[in-house]
């Protein structure tokens, strides 16, 4: 940051964060070291006295931290930038200028919720050291964050000019979604809510064993812990497989509702795409409509073959990755819905009647479907043939024909791979789309499209085929159309930007 920029806008008066952040900060510290907590003050006892200490010690160092967070942390906002100055220490200065801004995300945990209070985030697109370049308010009051979201997203609003006379009167928000409860059949089916389930679960575990509690001495545990060991295997084994799909079933359904209560999908009057969402961590994320850059639908291969369902995501500056399969915050713009209704939602947030992410692709090369058997089939007769050696060496004979399912398993995986592949030109968008276990189809405006990258490995120049990546500021930085043919290649750069390959013309 320039001196010029610090010494400009004296006038401007700095703004302090809120008074309840001195309680909310060492909260929300101290609930992270809850669990350790618990296992000190009822399993240390008075033969562990330093490790109370320690966690007295902790507690205060939380409360101390919080206070001086909140005296030193001050912000202001400019007709040209956003200001920060934290620290004590290690005094930081952030200054974003605002035209950089592309995205604010308000978020409110259940203990700022309490308070009323709401983290703002200001995003701008850029990274450096892996985070983005962007600041953090944490915390503003609620009305406070309401308030700096307009602000920082007025300046990418065009709006046209009022009558002298007539009213400033702001149009009503434009609904383009909301949730539909019966979304709640794809929860089960999604890998992202699975996964945080068996992360739940081992953490459980984990706290248990610090605790030194063997889960099989609960009560009623150990009663069907002795009945199911005096069982056949098969029955063991079977009521085993059952409780675990019951735990999945509801953790996954419990952490949909969390994720997804209250969803809506919103074009605000100030010329932005807004997603709220959640339930004990409310979150709204606005997205300028001048960033967006193209839509992509998303479909896992449970909610895909299952329940034919998809999810649609926006490819807008300033947002890298995607929510839920992808792990990532991203441009996620709805729960996982059925797949028509996905595609409505992509066209609408692009203003668009029809629905480009959905309709006939260009089919790609033989080549293209040698590649995926090869991909699928090769690496599953690795297993094979080791499962073949060790059912010889510890004679266990039914061990190498059951790994023949995994060859077997791998050719309809591959047909799908390759059915999945396709792209299309139009008058706007180029699509393109690829993926089995997640297909993603993606629709990138042509002018969103700032170059381009060919490439083509030694397996590829055997199949005839090329990888055109459409190199682009929004999403993860690339629109691949994958395993195409070179002529093909070549006809898109030339009609999406003839500029570019005009000097190779004769």
């Amino acid at each position: 940051m320039t001196e010029q920029a610090v010494l400009a806008h004296p006038e401007i008066a700095w703004r302090r964060l809120p008074p309840k952040m001195i309680v909310v900060a060492p909260a929300t510290l101290l609930l992270k070291f809850l669990p350790a907590f618990v296992i000190v003050l009822i399993f240390g006892g008075s033969e562990s006295p330093v490790r109370i200490w320690i966690t007295v010690a902790i507690a205060v160092l939380a409360v101390s931290a919080g206070l001086v967070r909140w005296r030193t942390t001050r912000y202001r906002i400019t007709p040209e930038r956003v200001e920060l100055h934290s620290g004590l220490v290690q005094r930081k200065r952030l200054s974003v200028p605002r035209d950089r801004i592309r995205t604010v995300d308000l978020t409110s945990t259940f203990l700022h919720q309490m308070f009323a209070l709401s983290v703002v985030k200001v995003g701008t697109g850029q990274s450096s050291g892996g985070r983005d370049g962007g600041l953090h308010l944490d915390a503003v009051t609620t009305p406070e964050a309401e308030r700096l979201r307009q602000e920082l997203l007025a300046a990418h609003t065009a709006t046209a000019p009022q009558e002298a006379d007539a009213p400033a009167v702001a149009p009503p928000s434009q609904e383009l979604d909301r949730l539909d409860w019966a979304s709640l059949r794809y929860a089960p089916l999604t890998i992202s809510s699975l996964a945080a389930i068996g992360a739940l679960a081992a953490a459980a575990w984990n706290l248990l064993q610090e605790a030194n509690v063997d889960p099989r001495s609960l009560p009623g545990v150990s009663a069907a812990t002795g009945e199911l060991e005096s069982a056949p295997l098969w029955a063991a084994v079977l009521v085993g497989a059952v409780v675990l799909l019951v735990v999945l079933v509801v953790g996954s359904l419990v952490l949909f509702v969390e994720r997804w209560w209250r969803f809506r999908l919103t074009r605000e009057p100030d010329g932005t795409l807004r997603v709220r969402r959640g339930l004990l961590t409310q979150r709204s994320l606005s997205v300028s409509e001048r960033r967006l850059r193209g839509v992509a639908v998303a479909e896992p291969i449970l909610v895909r073959i299952i329940g034919r369902g998809a999810q649609a995501s926006a490819l807008s500056v300033g947002l890298h990755g995607s929510e839920g399969e992808k792990g990532g915050s991203g441009g996620v713009l709805q729960p996982p819905v059925p797949r028509r209704h996905a595609h409505d939602v992509a066209a609408a947030a692009m203003r668009l009647d029809d629905r480009v992410t959905d309709g006939p692709l260009h089919t790609h090369p033989r080549g293209a479907l040698t590649r995926r058997l090869t991909r699928a089939v090769v690496p599953s007769l690795v297993p094979v043939v080791l499962a073949w050696w060790l059912g010889s060496l510890w004679d266990v004979s039914w061990l190498g024909p059951v790994s023949l399912v995994l060859p077997v398993l791998a050719v309809p995986l591959a047909l799908d791979r390759y059915r999945s592949l396709g792209n299309r030109l139009d008058a706007r968008f180029l699509i393109g789309r690829h993926g089995s276990l997640l297909r993603a189809t993606t629709a990138l405006q042509r002018d969103g499209v700032i170059g381009w990258r060919i490439r083509q490995s030694w397996f590829q120049r055997r199949a005839g085929v090329v990888t055109l990546d459409a190199v682009t500021a929004a999403g993860q930085g690339v629109s691949t159309v994958l395993d195409v043919g070179p002529a093909r290649a070549a006809e898109i750069v030339t009609d999406v930007t003839p500029e570019a390959v005009a000097p190779f013309r004769p």
